[in-house]
Parts: structure tokens; C-alpha cells; sequence
């Protein structure tokens, strides 16, 4: 009697047949791993074993994507000679900001540059000589991307510069154990239409696929693998298996 299951007979058998299944198991697993080959896409140049070239200084620095200002971003206004017109606002949740004479403008959609352009004309109109507007990002709230589902840490993380998929889920610390790697999912909305992206994780690893470019507003979704939950919760109510099996599984 075993927590109420009644068992005659050896048991002997079982677990011999049990270690036998393991070991054929561990034994495709570990050849499979041997065979395995790097595939990467036309136009990628692979290095195998010597040094990768230097980069050069401009691949260095990330090309620069236009910043777009949203609602509850901070921003700092200084015109040039008039310090009563300077200081620091939040854009409301409508998308504006309001300063001295120049009213309330629309902020949200607009990069810096633009709206330091439409503070100057909005001072013109309202008889200031020649005004010399800058606007400086203080702080950035709206710029951020939703990492959900199975990594190890979801939730926001900010935008800055060019942002991948694959540094995005580095960001959220990774796929969790069981995570569905061959399955991630990219919600993007695009001039009112909602629209996802299906990505294979371990194909863009290898190589075979560029890694896509990420956005503001977009949500990476991570599903469950229910294969790998069902093993998860096996090798959990089983110790017939070997813990170098289960990290190779992993």
C-alpha cells in the first residue's frame, strides 16, 4: 500500500523499463545536440572559431529613430531672453501643454523639434519679436513596450533608441521554463488597424531571420508551451528521471 494505491507484485520491471526509457531519451537528446548545425540567413557573414572584424566608430552608436513626445512626458521649454516664458511642463492627458501667452498647444505626436516650432509660432502670433525656442525631453513616460505572458520578468520598458525582439525579451530577463519559444507574438496598431506578428524565436537566434525592430505601444506576447509544462509537472511527481536529463531538457 503506497498513499492509498494498493501495488502487488515487483516493481522491479517498472523501474528498470523506466531508466531504460531515460537513457534512450538522454541518449537522442545528446545526438541531437551533437548534430546541430548553425543556418543563417543569405547576406549574413558567419565566423566560425577566428576573431569576429572590429566594428567601425559609426557602428557604434545606434541610428537614431525620431522621438515622439506623448501624454505625461516632460518636457523643458526655454526661449532665449525670456525667462518668464522658461520652465518645465508635463504634457496632459490630452496630448498639450500650456505656457504663458502662447496658450495651450498640442504636444503629443510632435518630436522636439516640432514643437519647439509650433511654441515659436504660437509667441509670434502673439506679438513676441523673434522668439528662440528649445524643447528638452526631461522625462519620458509614454515611450514603452508591454512584455507579457511566460518570461521570467513582464511588465513596461521603456523605448530608447532601436529596440529589437530579441533585446526586448532580454530586457523582461528571458522566456521562463515554459515559455513557447517557436511562437512569439507581436501586437502593433498602424494608422488605426490592429496588426501581429508571428515570430519563431530559435529560427532568429540562428540566424535564419533578422531580428525585427520593436516600438512603442507594441505588446510581445509570450504563450505557454504546454508540452513543456507537461514534462515540468512530470519529471515534479517522478523521480525516475536523472537531474542531468532535466537540464538538458531545459
Amino acid at each position: 500500500m503506497r498513499d492509498g494505491v494498493y501495488i502487488s507484485g515487483d516493481i522491479r520491471p517498472i523501474r528498470r523499463h523506466a531508466s531504460y526509457a531515460a537513457l534512450v531519451l538522454f541518449a537522442a537528446l545528446t545526438s541531437g545536440c551533437a548534430e546541430e548545425r548553425f543556418v543563417g540567413r543569405p547576406g549574413l557573414t558567419v565566423v566560425q572559431q577566428g576573431p569576429l572584424p572590429e566594428p567601425l566608430p559609426t557602428d557604434l552608436v545606434s541610428a537614431s529613430r525620431p522621438q515622439v513626445l506623448g501624454p505625461f512626458d516632460q518636457v523643458s521649454v526655454d526661449v532665449f531672453g525670456l525667462p518668464e516664458f522658461s520652465r518645465t511642463v508635463t504634457i496632459d492627458r490630452s496630448g498639450n501643454i500650456a505656457l504663458p501667452l502662447a496658450g495651450e498647444i498640442p504636444a503629443a505626436g510632435k518630436t522636439p523639434t516640432q514643437l519647439a516650432q509650433a511654441v515659436t509660432a504660437s509667441l509670434r502670433a502673439n506679438y513676441v519679436r523673434e522668439p528662440r525656442v528649445t524643447i528638452n525631453v526631461t522625462q519620458v513616460v509614454s515611450q514603452v513596450l508591454t512584455v507579457s505572458g511566460q518570461v521570467r520578468s513582464p511588465g513596461l520598458y521603456p523605448v530608447t533608441g532601436r529596440m529589437t525582439l530579441l533585446r526586448a525579451i532580454a530586457r523582461a530577463q528571458g522566456i521562463s521554463d515554459v515559455g513557447r519559444e517557436d511562437l512569439i507574438l507581436v501586437f502593433r496598431r498602424v494608422d488605426g488597424h490592429d496588426t501581429v506578428g508571428l515570430y519563431d524565436l530559435r529560427a532568429i537566434q540562428s540566424g535564419m531571420y533578422e531580428d525585427p525592430e520593436v516600438f512603442a505601444n507594441d505588446v510581445v506576447q509570450v504563450d505557454e508551451s504546454r508540452a513543456r509544462r507537461l514534462f515540468n509537472l512530470t519529471i515534479a511527481s517522478s523521480g525516475l528521471i536523472a537531474g542531468p536529463l532535466i537540464a538538458i531538457l531545459n
